[in-house]
Formats: C-alpha cells, sequence, structure tokens
C-alpha cells in the first residue's frame, strides 16, 4: 500500500493516529475526519454497512463526493477509520486485581463494544486493523488484564486473540440467531428430524436429540437467553487452558 502521507504509514493509521491534519483551503474546508467517520458511523448503525458509499457519506453531510476524497483517498480507509471510532471507549475501566475477572472485565467491555455496533464484525481484519489506535488501546488493556499471568508476552498476546475471536464469533452468533427470529423447527420437525437421526448412525448426538438438546425448537426458543451460556462457557475453558499451561510452563 503507498505512503501517501510523508509519515511511512498507510493513509487511515496516519489519519487515525493524527499524523495527517484535514485539508485547511478549498471548498470543502468545512469538513473533518472525525465528521466524516460519524456520518458513516450513522449510516451502518441505521442502514448496515453495505449502505455507507462515498456518495451516501458526502450526501448527508451536504458535500460532493469529491471533497470526500481530500480527507478519505478510498471506502476501505474509510471503513477502517470507521471501526476504529466505533469501537473506541472514553471510560476509564478498573480492572479486577486477579486476572481470571480482570480477563472477564476486558472480554466484556470487546463484546459490549461489538454489540452496539455490529457491523463492525464485517470489517476487514488484518495488519492494519490491529495497529489502529482502538485495537492497540483493546490490547494493552487485554495484556493488563493478564499482568498477574506468568507467561510469555508471545503467549500472552495469543491469549488475547483467541479471547477476542471467540467474543466476536459468539456475537456474530447471537446477531445470527436475532435476525432469524421464529425458530425454523417446530415440533412436529424435530420428531422428524430424530427418526432420521438415530442411535444406529449417530451414537453419540442421537440421545442428546432424544432429550431435546441440539435442535432448538420453540419451546427452547422462548427460554433461551442469547448465547451467554455459551459465551460463558467458552471463556471458562479458555481461563482453565490458561491456567493448565501457566503451570505446565513452570512444571518443567
Amino acid at each position: 500500500m503507498a505512503d501517501t502521507t510523508g509519515t511511512g504509514l498507510p493513509q487511515a493509521l496516519a489519519i487515525a493516529w493524527g499524523m495527517q491534519e484535514a485539508p485547511q483551503r478549498g471548498p470543502a474546508r468545512g469538513l473533518t475526519h472525525a465528521r466524516i467517520v460519524a456520518a458513516a458511523i450513522e449510516i451502518a448503525d441505521t442502514e448496515g454497512l453495505g449502505a455507507v458509499t462515498m456518495q451516501a457519506v458526502a450526501k448527508s453531510l451536504g458535500f460532493t463526493t469529491m471533497s470526500l476524497y481530500r480527507y478519505v483517498s478510498s471506502k476501505d480507509d474509510l471503513v477502517r477509520l470507521m471501526q476504529d471510532a466505533a469501537v473506541t471507549s472514553t471510560e476509564t475501566v478498573e480492572l479486577p486485581d486477579d486476572w481470571r475477572e480482570a480477563l472477564r472485565t476486558w472480554a466484556g467491555l470487546v463484546r459490549d463494544a461489538y454489540r452496539a455496533h455490529p457491523w463492525v464484525l464485517e470489517t476487514p481484519r488484518g495488519q492494519l486493523s490491529v495497529l489502529m489506535p482502538a485495537s492497540v488501546r483493546a490490547a494493552d488493556m487485554g495484556l493488563a488484564a493478564l499482568a498477574g499471568l506468568d507467561l510469555a508476552d508471545g503467549d500472552k498476546v495469543a491469549a488475547i486473540l483467541l479471547i477476542s475471536q471467540h467474543v466476536s464469533s459468539m456475537v456474530e452468533l447471537e446477531q445470527s440467531l436475532a435476525a432469524e427470529g421464529t425458530p425454523a423447527i417446530t415440533p412436529q420437525g424435530g420428531e422428524a428430524l430424530r427418526e432420521v437421526i438415530t442411535a444406529d448412525h449417530f451414537p453419540h448426538l442421537a440421545p442428546i436429540m432424544a432429550a431435546g438438546g441440539y435442535v432448538v425448537g420453540e419451546e427452547q426458543a422462548a427460554e433461551a437467553e442469547g448465547v451467554d451460556a455459551e459465551y460463558e462457557f467458552g471463556l471458562d475453558l479458555l481461563i482453565a487452558g490458561l491456567e493448565s499451561l501457566e503451570r505446565r510452563r513452570h512444571s518443567t
């Protein structure tokens, strides 16, 4: 990616870190990077990420599309700036002393950010995204949460990556289930599936099906509370794994 900023950094990264100022002259001098990003986020929040175009953002601000390109060179850069702004929290959070509880608190903050702006989960993730200010702050807080865990820095970085992936996957699943609305499987449909998913062919899953598990029907859906149980179970497994890794690393 070409350096157009004189910083050695791609434009989105330079803008996000305040290394590239907005143009001071020209017909669109009333614009700012912050105004453009805020307008794009508003469109994404109300209509989805697919509705965000340079033309749509320009129209919402009362400027021409070409005016935006003086500030942000492409939609890809705009989306990266949107992602960064959407998951940035101005709150100062005091983490618990115990690293396990601190990690749960950190994971909860990441989850809240994704829930507030679920379209962020559709944005590209890669080298640039992890170097944006919001990602760096989140990583720093994640490492602060793990300060009491006696593992190498590389292990801790890998741990917060895995936990953030767990969080994002659970939010994606939560959003997908909410979008489905009414369960697709009726009680009659559940019975039909149990007749073909039998112990002869599926010896481990069939007993769970027979007990009313695995398939989400109308009754189970009415009692379910999102994916909170699965989210907590996943955190339990990851935390237990980190505890085990710490013990294993120091017993050898």
